[in-house]
This record gives C-alpha cells, sequence and structure tokens, in this order.
C-alpha cells in the first residue's frame, strides 16, 4: 500500500506540535502493517466523509483518509474529533 497526503492533511500537519507528529508518524508505520490494529479503532463515517474511514492517532486526535482502487491510502484530514466532524 502506498499513502498520500492531501493539501489539507500537510497544512494541518505543520501546526501540530513536534510530539503528535512523532505520534503520526509511529502510528503511519504501524498502519502500513496493519490498518486494521485495534489501537486505531477503524471505522467508516458517513455524512459528509461518507466514503471516509477514520484512525485514532493517540489521545483526540483523529486521521481521516480513503482507499483507492489503486491500493493507495489519501489522508485527507487530520485533527481532534471537534475540528473534524462539527
Amino acid at each position: 500500500m502506498k499513502i498520500k497526503f492531501h493539501k489539507n492533511f500537510e497544512k494541518r500537519y505543520k501546526t501540530l506540535n513536534n510530539n503528535q507528529k512523532k505520534k503520526i508518524q509511529e502510528r503511519l508505520e504501524l498502519f502500513l502493517d496493519n490498518q486494521f490494529h485495534q489501537i486505531f479503532n477503524n471505522h467508516s463515517l458517513k455524512g459528509k466523509y461518507s466514503d471516509y474511514r477514520s484512525i485514532n492517532i493517540g489521545g483526540d486526535l483523529r486521521a481521516i483518509y480513503k482507499l483507492t482502487i489503486n491500493d493507495e491510502c489519501i489522508f485527507v484530514e487530520i485533527g481532534t474529533h471537534n475540528q473534524l466532524y462539527s
């Protein structure tokens, strides 16, 4: 699987602190090994994100992604629950 990042994800990623960035890197490595590891609470979304899935990064930090038919994973957003779903 190949991981790509949408410009919205990259923009918000730059605003995170170093501990959050480190946690994201650790989780993305684990994600490549097993995207459905129980630590992620990987689940499909509804509403405006109906074709997307969400994973827990740590604390209240979530990442939203979409799988493509080309075996790619595009991470489109990252943020707290309130930032993403309100």
